[in-house]
């Protein structure tokens, strides 16, 4: 067992890299990936469970009793970074498949990754993963309710089965991962180093397997569309970051907002794009999971060598 946790740790701790090595072999050789055609959204439901079971309840209830910096950052979440999407999307020369996909990944709650790097870059934890949670559980209605309003010009939106699909693969797992979370005694810690290697594993098989099914499509629209997230990616944690000195937030939780803001679920962009459009759509989050997972790491690593979160006022 104790070799077992070891190497789940390993796992979580390089997320970044595997991600990016998954993406690069489903790229040179897609038929690796492309088995998961028909399991990626039980893929992230188990993501959605693992991560249930490692919430801790006591530490979610203690952040919640001061509830206005949550609710400040699950709005920024659900306004400013749809309207960016949206923005990017109409500044690029795309097709409206991938241009869906930008919203799409724009509209989608906080990525539950972000919670690690806000805690490898020394940020405010317990906000991170009440502001992620409580974006998660509103998600099932304002994901695909911003997806219709703001992509609804480009392509027919399918608004209840994106829901239903949220529903069963977010809602439903994380509740039942909390809920067994509840019953695992002296194997909860256990179960805790599992998790994340669990979660780890099954986003790097749902973002390959999107790079898998897009390869022809990335040699032709490659260019424009990572340019497009890195631009996305880079707006939302600047957007974060001078929202939060807005909002009067300390370092801690300017540098966690700007994390959340900045890191889009795009696990969940790319099931729903896949299970709803064209695989063209799931391009987008496909590259910006990786994407996003490489920057958070980085700046974490640099800002928990140096300090230098604690060091702006």
């Amino acid at each position: 067992m104790n070799m077992l946790v070891v190497i789940c740790r390993f796992i979580a701790d390089r997320l970044a890299p595997i991600t990016l090595l998954g993406a690069l072999v489903a790229y040179f050789y897609p038929p690796v990936f492309l088995v998961f055609k028909s399991s990626f959204l039980w893929f992230f439901a188990a993501t959605m469970f693992a991560i249930g079971v490692v919430l801790d309840s006591s530490e979610l209830q203690e952040t919640l009793r001061t509830p206005r910096r949550i609710l400040l950052g699950v709005l920024t979440q659900y306004t400013v970074m749809p309207l960016l999407g949206l923005a990017v999307a109409l500044l690029s020369p795309l097709s409206a498949e991938l241009k869906l996909g930008f919203i799409i990944v724009a509209c989608a709650p906080g990525a539950m990754a972000s919670n690690v790097m806000v805690y490898l870059a020394g940020g405010a934890v317990a906000f991170s993963v009440a502001m992620t949670t409580v974006a998660t559980f509103l998600s099932p209605l304002l994901t695909p309710l911003l997806v219709e309003t703001l992509g609804g010009e480009l392509l027919y939106i399918p608004f209840w089965p994106m829901m239903e699909t949220i529903v069963l693969i977010v809602v439903l797992p994380l509740g039942s991962g909390m809920l067994l979370g509840r019953y695992l005694g002296r194997y909860l810690e256990t179960a805790r180093s599992i998790s994340p290697a669990v979660a780890a594993i099954a986003i790097v098989i749902i973002c390959s397997y999107a790079v898998a099914a897009n390869q022809d499509r990335i040699a032709v629209v490659g260019g424009w569309v990572v340019v497009m997230v890195i631009l996305l990616n880079a707006l939302g944690y600047l957007a974060g970051w001078w929202l939060a000195r807005v909002y009067g937030f300390d370092a801690n939780h300017r540098l966690t907002l700007a994390i959340e803001i900045g890191m889009q679920n795009a696990g969940l962009g790319v099931a729903l794009a896949l299970a709803h459009f064209s695989p063209e759509t799931a391009l987008p989050g496909a590259l910006f999971a990786v994407w996003c997972i490489l920057t958070a790491a980085g700046a974490s690593s640099w800002l928990r060598q140096g300090g230098h979160a604690l060091k702006t006022n």
